[in-house]
């Protein structure tokens, strides 16, 4: 990880965003936005959090602002919530840039790192330059049906097609720079990212990877044929996977965005031209917090 691009100087314009109707949110969004406030920096709030927020907190100190014009004009953003919270707004913000800070408010908070009790101590460090920065991919995605593009999105956790409602397997074809892998019967497939190592590829025995490894992992969901195992690829493959038989089978785009698919549908998979930058406040070790996330340093109970 690198020293954040800005440590020259402090961030003058900081976005807030948060997970809509949620009271501690709304609490902490406050509280950090007349901090923020009082130490010279312009404050907009996302408009739909803005929305919810406003109306109780009758606070005149920050404006509201769409993605676009939160793109187009902060040095970085401050996201409150869990992983899901961060996962919108990085969607949402890659093409224009901007570094995100991550307030864990949620459960587990794997890209949300700073504890709601630490937040005002942190934002000392960070208008100080002090917070250190971390790349991450990201993934592009197009769903391509008789020939023609029906549909694009960005993950950054991961790519999912599975069986949908139904009961029944899926059946497709994997394909890895245009060379023809395997058939796959299964309940599904993950294409994860770095990132995503610890979602829901993690719960279906796929491998997590460090964010500096430059791969993305393909993860069958309770495939039929058990030789069917996790497989990592360079982050430069293209990958696509083509429906031969499904009769309810779906995409999902870091378990946020859906699209139904039908046979014959191929879903093109590359690393994305955007990139995320993450911010975290020193002291940040991925080692450190997946002990504390897996609770791996935890001893058993009654001893």
């Amino acid at each position: 990880m690198n020293g954040y691009s800005g440590s020259s100087r402090s961030p003058r314009t900081i976005a807030l965003i948060g997970r809509y109707q949620s009271a501690e949110i709304a609490e902490s969004l406050r509280s950090l936005a007349k901090f923020l406030h009082e130490r010279g920096v312009t404050v907009l709030v996302e408009e739909e959090t803005a929305t919810t927020v406003g109306r109780e907190a009758g606070l005149d100190h920050w404006v509201p602002g769409s993605y676009e014009s939160i793109g187009a004009s902060v040095d970085l953003a401050i996201v409150l919530g869990g992983d899901g919270t961060m996962l919108n707004a990085a969607r949402r913000l890659a093409r224009y840039r901007v570094p995100l800070v991550g307030v864990n408010q949620g459960r587990l908070g794997f890209m949300t790192d700073i504890a709601r009790s630490d937040m005002l101590t942190c934002m000392e460090d960070l208008l100080d330059g002090r917070f250190v920065s971390e790349t991450r991919m990201l993934l592009d995605a197009e769903i391509i049906r008789d020939g023609r593009e029906i549909a694009t999105n960005l993950a950054l956790n991961d790519v999912v097609i599975d069986k949908g409602a139904i009961g029944r397997m899926i059946e497709f074809e994997l394909f890895i720079d245009g060379e023809f892998i395997y058939s796959l019967r299964a309940d599904g497939m993950i294409v994860s990212t770095s990132t995503g190592s610890t979602a829901y590829a993690m719960s279906a025995n796929g491998p997590i990877m460090h964010p500096q490894v430059a791969g993305i992992a393909l993860v069958p969901l309770c495939p039929h044929a058990l030789t069917n195992r996790p497989v990592l690829v360079s982050d430069q493959a293209e990958i696509e996977l083509r429906v031969t038989h499904a009769t309810d089978c779906r995409v999902h785009f870091d378990g946020q965005v859906t699209v139904d698919l039908s046979r014959d549908d191929s879903v093109k998979l590359h690393r994305s031209e955007y990139s995320i930058c993450f911010l975290h406040p020193p002291g940040y070790s991925y080692f450190a917090m997946l002990r504390q996330k897996l609770q791996w340093s935890a001893r058993p109970k009654g001893q």
